[in-house]
């Protein structure tokens, strides 16, 4: 298993000084990499279970029946909701409200009988989470934008014929990295803040030119402060030095290793908007693409027409996937949540290549519950990120995030910026999709998540924009510009051949 990085600033100062002044002085496009035999340092011991963890993938295959956990709700297990310890602007959180729980008990009831009451811990066949291994940052939480947010409750949505096609949009908010932070300017609601403003694109390839993906990466200051990466399967990353390091440093050395080949370059703050690094020829590429494909999905009662969809579609969704030119061996994982007043907070089923198997999943899930407006969002990343068996280097990972609110973010435990983090760290792409019902604080933070992780925003149209029972059409009211529409499924196998299209000949 490859292990998490944690790099030092370990030249002398005067070697980054003259590194700096060369690569000035030269006004060069790249940074040539250098001290590619510098020794790789251990990973920094656990200090909180609430910060990233960067433990590498290291599942080796997927061909397993379906593993089920879940994660009970306070109806069963009696629970009170966390109290937040990270966002005290957003107030205390009490106990659930017992009209709360009367009000999902049918629901949840009717679910659990369709579902059947009975899980499923993983099973011993597959190997045990490995420890968390946070990231060398500084102990204090990440702010939580003051911006109050305003009481919303959740559109009623109508049902729609089960033939009738789901039509979305998608922006990709890297491509128009300018138009998204307008965006993020004007757009006040409550989230929790990783600043993006500074970006820098990556790019790593082997001494013939070949993308090299699935590439670790490490980023660190002079003060310690660090970020993780993986390449995806073009070889590239974006990174944000000021996501993590508030000092707001002049240079960043950046390390990059896969399969025992190591390149270290400088990035220095205003020189320009990228950095190539090239590694010694890091090995084969596997002989079939690998994909690690998850779906997960917010299952409180609104979202019953997405579900029903996705139902109905995925089984084309696979045989596309599969029918591509890179003939993709492909697992398949879907992380269903509602809140914590529901029945049960997430539901995750592990990896499996037995798409009947998933189908049969999928079939079972009902939408139910969700007695305000956020939803656990938070706990269901989280989870996602860190507990379900992704395969280890190689894989092309990706996540399809289907939801219609944002996360409760008064709530203590896992935090959402953490798990993008985390994501990033592990090569985890996220695609966020916003469902019908989806507000502006929604919209934000999927947009945040898929843009930190690479990843697009997609969004679903309809004839009248701001009327989702007026059927398919073109229209959306999110904050977009310049899209296309396809029909969801569609657009989900075009993502996914995108990002297969990237990889190398030969993988």
């Amino acid at each position: 298993m490859a292990q998490p990085f944690a790099p030092r600033f370990r030249r002398p100062l005067v070697v980054l000084l003259c590194a700096q002044f060369l690569w000035s002085a030269s006004g060069a496009t790249e940074i040539p990499a250098v001290g590619s035999n510098a020794r790789w340092p251990q990973p920094a011991l656990q200090v909180s279970q609430t910060e990233p963890n960067f433990q590498a993938p290291s599942a080796t295959h997927c061909a397993r029946p379906v593993q089920t956990h879940e994660t009970p709700g306070a109806r069963n297990a009696q629970l009170e909701r966390p109290r937040a310890t990270t966002a005290p602007t957003m107030g205390r959180l009490d106990a659930a409200p017992p009209e709360a729980l009367r009000k999902a008990e049918p629901a949840a009831a009717a679910e659990k009988k369709a579902y059947g009451s009975s899980t499923r811990e993983l099973s011993a066949a597959v190997p045990p989470v490995a420890a968390s291994v946070p990231a060398p940052v500084a102990a204090a939480p990440m702010p939580v934008s003051p911006a109050p947010r305003a009481s919303i409750a959740q559109p009623a949505q109508a049902g729609r014929p089960a033939n009738e096609p789901v039509t979305a949009g998608m922006v990709d908010d890297n491509a128009d990295f300018s138009e998204y932070l307008n965006f993020r300017g004007r757009t006040q609601v409550a989230h929790r803040e990783r600043d993006v403003s500074m970006r820098y694109l990556l790019q790593v390839r082997d001494a013939r030119g070949a993308a090299v993906p699935d590439a670790e990466v490490a980023v660190q200051a002079p003060s310690g402060a660090a970020m993780w990466a993986r390449t995806d399967a073009g070889g590239r990353a974006w990174l944000h030095p000021l996501a993590f390091d508030r000092t707001h440093s002049q240079m960043y050395e950046v390390t990059v290793r896969k399969n025992g080949r190591q390149g270290t370059a400088f990035l220095q703050r205003g020189q320009k908007s990228a950095v190539d690094v090239v590694i010694d020829k890091p090995g084969a590429a596997p002989a079939r693409a690998q994909l690690d494909l998850v779906f997960l999905i917010d299952a409180t009662g609104s979202m019953a027409d997405e579900i029903a969809k996705l139902k109905g579609t995925l089984r084309t969704i696979a045989d596309e996937v599969a029918r591509l030119p890179s003939r993709p061996d492909t697992c398949f994982g879907l992380v269903a949540y509602r809140d914590v007043t529901d029945d049960f907070v997430v539901r995750r089923h592990d990896f499996t290549d037995n798409l009947d198997a998933f189908q049969g999943v999928l079939d079972g899930l009902q939408a139910a519950g969700g007695g305000d407006y956020p939803e656990a969002m938070n706990e269901a990343l989280a989870e996602t990120v860190h507990q379900l068996s992704w395969r280890g280097t190689g894989t092309t990972r990706l996540v399809v995030l289907l939801a219609d609110a944002p996360p409760h973010l008064d709530y203590g435990g896992p935090q959402y910026d953490d798990s993008m983090v985390a994501a990033l760290g592990k090569g985890i792409k996220v695609f966020s999709v916003g469902a019908s019902g989806l507000d502006k604080q929604g919209e934000y933070i999927q947009r945040q998540i898929a843009q930190y992780t690479g990843g697009r925003f997609v969004f679903l149209t309809y004839k009248e924009g701001a009327n989702p029972a007026s059927g398919p059409g073109a229209e959306t009211r999110h904050d977009v510009a310049n899209y296309s529409v396809q029909t969801l499924d569609r657009l989900i196998v075009r993502l996914v051949t995108e990002e297969l299209g990237k990889l190398p000949a030969g993988g």
